[in-house]
């Protein structure tokens, strides 16, 4: 098990997320590993996000998953482009974006 993280950072709707990945979070006997790539709200802090309410997110995935999209945050940036086209996330925004409004 190799808990060392990645650390990135990405600003994305106004929001400053970290993205943090282990590619080896654990290693399997046919040589492929399970990651593990967490995701945080940072500023504003705990905003939500299309894939978690809370701003925090912890995902576990196969490496080679992540590796053909390029690394952990294409990975990431094509998870949020998926995840914020949803009904649920533009009905989840729209009524965060009103509650700033009072």
């Amino acid at each position: 098990m190799n808990t060392e993280y990645e650390r990135h950072e990405i600003t994305w709707d106004g929001i400053e997320i970290e993205v943090r990945w282990a590619s080896s979070w654990m290693d399997f006997d046919d040589g492929t590993s399970m990651g593990h790539l967490e995701i945080q709200s940072v500023a504003p802090e705990s905003s939500p996000l299309p894939m978690t309410e809370t701003g925090y997110k912890s995902h576990f995935v196969h490496a080679n998953e992540v590796n053909k999209f390029g690394g952990p945050l294409n990975y990431f940036e094509a998870w949020l482009a998926k995840e914020s086209k949803s009904k649920d996330w533009r009905e989840r925004k729209a009524a965060f974006d009103q509650m700033t409004l009072f």
